[in-house]
């Protein structure tokens, strides 16, 4: 009988993972579901002979999956060129992997994997273009009927006062002036 508890728990926990697969894709816009099928596409190609530059290229390939699945779960996080640039970066990174590897393996399967690299390059270009670094997606707005949390809700701001400058004659603050 705890078997099947188990069993159940283990259906429902992988049905939940796949409707949070399925609802992270639907977030995805175009240019980020291509990097993600591209990257899937590295990963396929790597199959065969395994070496370092394999397991660097399938390193490149997971790392664009997680930032593409943080950014479909809506985690916000800065990176210093965005997220196009990073994707582009990754392509270009696995393609020059590849090329080193070119006559070590076969070659429909080199074609492929610099074809897929091609992709994700392209993909990352794009996102670049569409949607610059620090230009991070919006986040759902909040329901304003919802009271705000401590940490949101607004403080009270005291007037800054800047030093005088004296090249432009300003007269220092008066003792009743100063904070």
């Amino acid at each position: 009988m705890a078997d099947t508890g188990r069993a159940a728990s283990a259906g429902q926990a992988a049905a939940d993972t796949a409707g949070s697969v399925l609802e992270t894709w639907r977030r995805l816009n175009f240019e980020q579901r291509v990097a993600t099928v591209a990257a899937l596409l590295l990963i396929v190609s790597t199959f065969g002979r395994f070496s370092f530059v394999e397991a660097a290229i399938v390193l490149t390939a997971v790392g664009v999956l997680a930032l593409v699945k943080q950014r479909g779960d809506r985690k916000r996080f800065h990176l210093p060129f965005g997220d196009g640039t990073v994707i582009f970066a990754a392509g270009l990174w696995s393609g020059l992997l590849i090329v080193v590897r070119l006559f070590d393996r076969p070659l429909g399967q080199s074609v492929l994997a610099l074809a897929c690299a091609a992709i994700l390059a392209g993909a990352g270009a794009r996102e670049r273009a569409k949607r610059p670094a620090d230009d991070l997606p919006p986040l759902p707005e909040a329901d304003p009927t919802e009271p705000l949390a401590p940490e949101d809700a607004p403080t009270e701001r005291r007037p800054v006062r800047r030093p005088p400058d004296r090249d432009r004659g300003d007269a220092p603050p008066r003792p009743e002036e100063r904070l």
